[in-house]
């Protein structure tokens, strides 16, 4: 006696967003990229993915950052599905449903987020049962930051950022965020880069050795002294008021700070979680951010939850 099929229940992914400690960025290539040296860390503010079989491919979105996150065949977590269908054989569509706290064009990966969430809720619902380096690999047809928020943790990241190595790091960092309430692009970020920089003469990127020794260290006062962003410069003069930010922050007690990727969201690293209730404080009394989050990192990637925990 056979048992009767059952459809697959629905699966949530909760996928973390990122910042980047380190930024470094070369000259245009020839395809319109950038080579990149980045260190990347996963920081505990989440997107939660849920996919569920469905009778044709959808996406909804919910959440306080929401609005602005598309629903057509441009979103990155139905590309990541349908690339990852496509690629396995696998003909039935899916809905997704993607809860949304990692702020939309912030510099903090929320796009990217949602497409590893999508490669890795897919493959526990279809049963694949690939392997991390096996989504990675995909998730580089994404986008420069899918990969890294497949693993999560902290990572070197080359070319495009896609190529990762990781890094050892020990102890927890503290965070703080200034949210915008205007996102900027990041195409144009980095087009005032190039903008900025002339017909200087620019080189490779390549990883800092200092950066590598604060993380294994567990230092935060090591690590914000290395802190660099070459993108930094070009969002300020797109967004002059983010310097502000920055240095309201630096002097409300933080110990570092830097722009998160592109921006607009600016980072700051303080001691320890007691110092980051103290500058989340300080920084919503001031008005200078029109959000404020904390955060702890490194965290693990992109990763299925319990149904239990699914709400």
């Amino acid at each position: 006696m056979t048992s009767a099929w059952t459809e697959p229940a629905p699966v949530t992914v909760r996928v973390p967003a990122k910042v980047n400690l380190e930024l470094l960025v070369g000259p245009p290539r020839e395809d319109g990229y950038h080579p990149l040296a980045t260190v990347y860390q996963a920081v505990g503010i989440y997107d939660d993915v849920t996919v569920t079989p469905a009778a044709e491919w959808s996406v909804a979105v919910d959440g306080p950052y929401a609005d602005g996150v598309p629903t057509d065949e441009t979103n990155l977590a139905l590309r990541a599905a349908r690339l990852l269908a496509g690629e396995n054989g696998i003909e039935e569509p899916v809905a997704l449903a993607i809860r949304k706290e990692i702020p939309v064009a912030g510099g903090m990966a929320g796009g990217s987020a949602d497409g590893a969430g999508a490669l890795v809720a897919c493959d526990a619902l279809w049963d694949l049962g690939l392997h991390k380096e096996e989504l990675e690999e995909i998730a580089r047809e994404l986008g420069s930051d899918v990969p890294f928020l497949v693993g999560g943790g902290t990572a070197m990241g080359s070319g495009r950022g896609e190529l990762l190595a990781p890094v050892l790091t020990h102890g927890v960092f503290h965070w703080v965020f200034a949210l915008s309430d205007l996102g900027l692009s990041t195409p144009a970020v980095y087009a005032e880069c190039d903008r900025l920089r002339g017909d200087v003469p620019v080189g490779m990127p390549a990883a800092k050795p200092a950066m590598m020794s604060a993380l294994r260290s567990g230092d935060p006062h090591a690590l914000a002294a290395v802190l660099e962003n070459d993108l930094q410069e070009a969002a300020f003069s797109l967004r002059p008021d983010l310097a502000e930010v920055l240095s309201g922050g630096l002097g409300m007690g933080a110990l570092g700070g830097i722009v998160s990727g592109s921006g607009p969201t600016i980072a700051f690293l303080v001691e320890d979680k007691e110092a980051g209730i103290d500058l989340a404080v300080s920084l919503t009394a001031s008005g200078l951010a029109a959000d404020v989050r904390r955060a702890s990192g490194p965290v693990h990637g992109a990763h299925v939850l319990p149904a239990a925990r699914v709400h």
